[in-house]
């Protein structure tokens, strides 16, 4: 497999789990200890409870959801992506709790047919190096 030129994630501490579960191509979401509310993604204070002692550790989510809007990208704004262009990011609300969105990429292309709504299951694009990123591929819809 050849390296990808796409910008690679830096984990930091306070990231690093999350990364760690995508190069196994698991998506994880940061849950509060106090209230047991997901974030994506964390902050040193919970976003719903606000208590500055709680802590969050990773845990597995489905990575289904659907789709809350998208946009088509049709100029590259970041280097490596030139050649990707045009391409889809969705925004994504998961099952898992109400609110809990995150944006990914749309592996079935800018000719999918979408729909706000559209259930879609996250997949992973493999960079090289170890390194994955969560994206989300339409479910078949019944």
């Amino acid at each position: 497999m050849s390296e990808s030129t796409r910008p690679i994630p830096v984990p930091d501490a306070q990231s690093a789990p999350f990364w760690e579960a995508t190069a196994r191509h698991e998506l994880t979401a940061a849950k509060c200890s106090h209230c047991g509310m997901f974030s994506i993604p964390p902050d040193v204070v919970c976003a719903y409870c606000g208590d500055p002692d709680a802590t969050s550790s990773f845990e597995r989510v489905s990575g289904r959801g659907v789709v809350r809007s998208w946009t088509v990208m049709h100029q590259s704004f970041a280097p490596g992506f030139d050649d990707d262009v045009p391409f889809v990011l969705v925004d994504v609300e998961l099952a898992e709790q109400d609110d809990l969105r995150m944006i990914g990429r749309l592996v079935d292309g800018p000719n999918a047919p979408l729909h706000l709504g559209d259930r879609v299951t996250a997949t992973f694009e493999d960079l090289g190096d170890g390194v994955s990123i969560p994206a989300f591929a339409l479910e078949a819809q019944s």
